[in-house]
């Protein structure tokens, strides 16, 4: 039986965490090791200078104040070293591109990776104004981790995953292996005072055709081989 580490950078309560939980067990021992509150957009920050805080919460399900990268660490050193697998996810939002840089998504992923365990990132793409059911999120994501964790994955690299949206509940989406997209956002900072306000929409982001940003928006799930 596999033994899986499931964490995230949404925090430990949120409802794409909790959604792939109810489904994972059927793929081994799974161990929670998420923040303790979102941390969206930290990148692939760690702490070493100041201690974090782990608190179990039942067992094999731990709370951490740290960062995801921190997350990743603790519980393939501490809490689960023997783990086959990290899973980051699910996101709420896309980690697509140049936000593979920014994602505590997928820095969680990148920092299994680096230790020499094999990890997958997924995420949520979330169209404009429509939400998600994490349910049917759920019930697509599955899969895709399946057959994601039955391919052979080299030491180093990684998988990161992004769903389309809307999704049909009865309907998975087809998936397409891709490269990383590495335009950049389109954006700009609008001044107040002596401040400097972004300003960008996720949705009108440049496409590079065929790769994972084009694919995503294009309503199938992207996964792209990512490299340490």
């Amino acid at each position: 039986m596999s033994i899986i580490i499931l964490t995230n950078d949404d925090g430990a309560d949120a409802p794409g965490l909790q959604a792939l939980l109810e489904r994972l067990p059927d793929f081994g021992r799974i161990t929670v090791a998420a923040p303790d509150g979102p941390r969206s957009g930290v990148g692939h920050q760690v702490t070493t200078r100041s201690p974090i805080e782990v608190i179990a919460v039942s067992a094999n399900r731990y709370r951490l104040s740290g960062t995801p990268a921190d997350c990743a660490r603790i519980a393939l050193k501490v809490l689960a070293p023997d783990a086959d697998w990290l899973i980051a996810g699910i996101n709420c939002g896309a980690n697509l591109g140049s936000d593979v840089y920014n994602s505590g998504t997928v820095a969680a992923a990148r920092e299994a990776a680096i230790l020499g365990c094999r990890s997958i990132a997924i995420s949520q793409y979330v169209a404009r104004d429509l939400s998600i059911d994490w349910g049917v999120t759920a019930g697509h994501a599955i899969p895709v981790l399946k057959m994601l964790m039955e391919r052979p994955l080299a030491r180093g690299n990684f998988w990161n995953v992004n769903l389309p949206h809307p999704l049909d509940p009865e309907s998975a989406p087809e998936y397409t292996f891709c490269d990383l997209d590495t335009g950049p956002h389109n954006y700009v900072y609008r001044q107040e005072g002596g401040a400097y306000i972004y300003e960008g929409t996720i949705h009108e982001r440049p496409r590079q055709p065929g790769r994972d940003v084009d694919v995503c928006f294009g309503g199938r799930t992207a996964i792209t081989l990512l490299r340490v």
